[in-house]
């Protein structure tokens, strides 16, 4: 992946808060979409880092699922990919 290009803050109330507005706790993450990402609407990610753990998810659909990795894990992921190993082309 290439740097950012575009960062997001995102913030999501706790499914825990109720309707009254008590006990209520946000969460924010910067989300960055990669430079890789074209302005087309094509094939987007952005990544987090939601410490202790990077989460990835596809830009066109920000409240859908996530992968989340551990700094290991996102380490070889990224070496794997930077490596052209998964390429499809």
């Amino acid at each position: 992946m290439g740097k950012a290009s575009e960062t997001v803050l995102m913030w999501r109330t706790s499914s825990y808060s109720g309707s009254s507005g008590g006990a209520c706790v946000e969460v924010g993450a910067i989300w960055r979409k990669s430079s890789h990402s074209s302005g087309t609407g094509g094939e987007c990610i952005e990544v987090a880092v939601l410490s202790p753990s990077i989460a990835v998810r596809d830009s066109k659909d920000p409240d859908g699922p996530m992968l989340s990795f551990d700094a290991a894990a996102w380490a070889s992921f990224t070496s794997v990919i930077k490596a052209g190993l998964h390429d499809l082309g």
